[in-house]
């Protein structure tokens, strides 16, 4: 129960501060939609616990449900991180024809 609570006050303080970034426009609406939406959502696994750790029991895990959503959790970071370093490539490779264009334009 403590570490609910605790949860709950990280989470609102989070919470906090993107709406004091959006107030400041240091972010967009859609990354303040995307984030807001995001903790809500762990707000309310976290609030639903107990239902996880049955759910995980009934399916035969022997893990609790904050184990389980430990590893959902690190799966979708490192998929976040696939799809960074695939917008990042292209991010290069525009970048790399940009340049090229530019020095043909001088050369001439």
């Amino acid at each position: 129960m403590l570490q609910q609570i605790i949860a709950f006050i990280i989470i609102a303080l989070i919470l906090a501060r993107l709406y004091w970034q959006k107030q400041k426009n240091y972010i967009g609406i859609n990354e303040f939609l995307f984030w807001l939406i995001f903790w809500l959502l762990a707000a309310g696994l976290i609030m639903a616990l107990k239902f996880i750790d049955k759910l995980v029991a009934g399916l035969g895990f022997s893990g609790s449900g904050i184990e389980v959503l430990l590893y959902l959790s690190v799966a979708v970071l490192f998929y976040f991180v696939f799809r960074l370093r695939l917008k990042l490539e292209k991010i290069e490779k525009d970048i790399t024809k940009i340049v090229q264009n530019i020095a043909l334009k001088d050369k001439l």
